[in-house]
């Protein structure tokens, strides 16, 4: 069908302007991306006809074909679907072909345009003036009862997207120029440690330009006052480190090392990160050198990491990102740059993960994480309410203000996650509807390698992560526990109970175990901000608690009785705790000051192994056979690697290195031990069966309106 010289057509509820490149529904615009717009686009000229995925990836990307084309398409269809309110299982609009490709199956029509009457058309009677008078004075009320609804209840005007990237996998943690005229990024699916590497683009049409070949797990990017260098944080072996690179190009080079999301508040002070022991991470402001320094904020808990900070215009305030005693992203705070005030969270009550100002400073403004969801917010400085500005199924992050106040550079886009099993047979994708979660609590194996254990996030408000099993041979799936949100889990080495925790907004977690079969309910063993549960020897159950400022492991009985200390010590976390039970690893702080190191620590006594020489994540295979340790993470350029570590019987530890294994290693560092390639991986039966989690991102630069 021809879109006609005023570039409209019609379907159902909904209007589409390709002039304007704009979608309508019932005269309000809908938001869509400019590539689901253009596949949309074709679709409507084609009404009642397939059109080929071939077709479209001419029509959309040019006849070059590469490697993430049915990604970007698969994309696509989804965000015009979410955008119709359209479904695949029974579509009122597009429907998919399999191996075809798609058609669109409802009545379209041309737009709104009036047409000339014809020519011997008779003319128009004369209009009944008593209507007239009527339809006035009825516009006059409705313009009253429109004015005061509107006094009492201002709603935002509705922000608008502008696309500033057009990248097919993805585009993260933008960073501005002083001037406006370049954005910074890393082009990848993660903001924070990511290895992937970063990219610098004039605005608003310039092309990307790769600045950086490093890689170590990297985040935050900030530029030089004058514009010609970018500064990011990256994790040394022993503690973070800033480095710098030039925006024209250039080898980057150590800027200050023990400093982490530096920014500059003049030609000469910066305000940044430090280590004050351990992992307790805190703002700090001082130069380069080090010269007029000062500690501005550190977290209560001694586990406690404030990651970046945002200095306020005038430079008496700053608004800090950290995370908690957890490990896990907290409420924004805000505080005094001058030491005069006490810090205050600050934001929506969500997981903050980034912030700005407003040029003036009248505005703070947040990308946070509510059930799941992020997006962005803004709060009127200094006691406003937060308001949240952008909505729907994308999700933003990144706070980048553009200098005029009236947009934010932010990341856009979508993320999904799949479970793939890997065996004898090769390679497979399971399905999982929702987001698979990977981050401490991620999936595990029964120790036979037939069942995978994972929690699973749905995609509806207030939804929590809840536990579900797999079996590994078919895909077969099912919920166990419908409508328990769990944090974090783990199931007994016999496969029939579970020991987890929940937490809520606002309230401390509590400790659950529960049979497996459900034949009886769950029982409460504590309620006290317990985390981190596992089964230990003997019937024992190992968690963690905060006391004071300092995180401790300790055990009771499995009906929640006799409580004591595993170990009289503090530690900063648990990494994981060996299948029979006789190792803890855990991230400890050497009394030499050298930084956090990972240890095996035995839970009968005896002395301390030192596994990692400085932070790393190992796991355990399920039988206990293995001990794995990553050694890359996987990104743009590959899968990761990990190094599988042989522990004899009885869970007989190899001989590690004096200090531990050192980042960058090989094979030969650990007598037996085997290179596997895949970084993030769950550890079957044995080296050649494992699991992971395959997270397809996809996220664009856009400037976002303000309201």
């Amino acid at each position: 069908m021809s879109l006609g010289s005023n570039g409209r057509l019609r379907f159902g509820e909904y209007e589409l302007d390709s002039n304007a490149g704009k979608l309508f529904r019932n005269g309000s615009a809908v938001k869509i991306q400019p590539q689901p717009f253009r596949v949309l686009t074709i679709l409507l000229e084609r009404p009642g006809e397939i059109v080929s995925r071939e077709q479209l990836r001419d029509r959309v990307w040019g006849e070059a074909t590469f490697v993430e084309f049915d990604q970007g398409l698969n994309y696509c269809i989804r965000q015009v679907r979410v955008a119709l309110g359209d479904g695949a299982a029974e579509p009122v609009y597009i429907e998919t072909l399999p191996k075809q490709g798609y058609r669109f199956i409802a009545q379209v029509t041309g737009g709104p345009a009036a047409e000339a009457p014809p020519a011997d058309a008779p003319p128009p009677a004369a209009p009944d003036r008593r209507w007239i008078f009527a339809a006035v004075a009825g516009a006059i009320l409705a313009i009253a009862a429109l004015s005061v609804y509107a006094f009492f209840r201002a709603r935002p005007a509705p922000v608008e997207y502008t696309q500033l990237t057009d990248f097919t996998d993805s585009a993260t943690a933008p960073a501005l120029s002083p001037d406006g005229r370049m954005v910074a990024f890393i082009r990848g699916s993660k903001a924070f440690f990511s290895v992937d590497q970063i990219y610098v683009k004039m605005l608003p049409d310039g092309e990307p330009k790769r600045l950086t070949d490093d890689p170590r797990l990297k985040y935050h990017l900030a530029f030089s006052p004058d514009g010609s260098q970018i500064v990011y944080t990256v994790l040394d072996k022993h503690d973070f480190a800033t480095y710098i690179v030039p925006v024209l190009g250039g080898e980057s080079r150590l800027f200050m090392d023990r400093a982490a999301g530096v920014s500059w508040l003049d030609q000469r002070q910066l305000l940044f990160s430090t280590i004050r022991s351990g992992m307790h991470l805190g703002i700090v402001t001082g130069t380069q050198e080090r010269e007029n320094y000062r500690e501005l904020y550190f977290p209560a808990h001694e586990r406690g990491m404030a990651h970046y900070s945002y200095a306020s215009p005038d430079r008496k305030r700053a608004l800090v990102v950290e995370m908690d005693g957890k490990g896990d992203w907290a409420r924004c705070r805000l505080i005094s740059m001058d030491g005069k005030s006490e810090a205050r969270t600050i934001g929506p009550d969500g997981a903050c993960t980034s912030a700005g100002w407003s040029p003036d400073g009248a505005w703070m403004y947040f990308t946070a994480a509510i059930d799941g969801q992020s997006h962005l917010w803004r709060q009127r400085f200094p006691n406003g309410r937060p308001e949240q500005i952008t909505f729907g199924p994308t999700e933003e992050e990144g706070v980048a203000v553009e200098r005029g106040g009236h947009s934010i550079i932010t990341s856009v886009g979508v993320h999904e996650s799949s479970i793939w099993i890997h065996d004898e047979r090769g390679e497979r994708s399971m399905s999982s509807e929702g987001e698979v979660i990977t981050d401490k609590a991620g999936p595990v194996f029964s120790p036979d390698g037939k069942t995978l254990y994972y929690l699973l996030r749905r995609r509806r408000a207030g939804a929590g992560a809840e536990l579900w099993r797999m079996n590994a041979a078919t895909g077969a799936s099912e919920g166990l526990f419908p409508g328990v949100f769990m944090a974090d889990y783990e199931v007994s080495p016999d496969g029939k109970q579970v020991v987890y925790s929940t937490a809520s907004a606002g309230k401390t977690s509590r400790l659950w175990i529960a049979p497996i079969n459900r034949e009886s309910p769950a029982k409460q063993l504590a309620d006290s901000g317990e985390g981190f549960p596992h089964f230990g020897r003997n019937g024992k159950i190992l968690f963690i608690v905060a006391e004071g400022s300092f995180n401790y492991l300790e055990q009771m009985n499995s009906d929640g009785s006799g409580r004591s200390k595993v170990f009289d010590y503090p530690i900063e976390e648990v990494q994981a705790i060996s299948p029979g039970g006789l190792w803890v690893l855990a991230a400890l702080s050497p009394k030499d000051g050298t930084g956090v190191r990972i240890a095996a620590i035995p839970t009968d006594g005896g002395p301390i192994r030192w596994v990692c020489a400085s932070f790393c994540w190992p796991t355990w295979s399920p039988n206990g056979n293995f001990l794995f340790i990553a050694l890359e993470d996987q990104s743009r350029q590959g899968p990761g690697r990990s190094l599988a570590i042989p522990v004899g019987p009885g869970e007989t530890l190899p001989d590690f290195p004096p200090n531990g294994f050192e980042p960058w290693s090989d094979a030969s560092a650990i007598r037996g031990a085997q290179v596997v390639e895949r970084g993030d991986l769950v550890p079957g039966r044995d080296l050649s069966h494992f699991a992971y989690v395959n997270t397809t991102v996809h996220r664009n630069l856009y400037r976002v309106s303000l309201p």
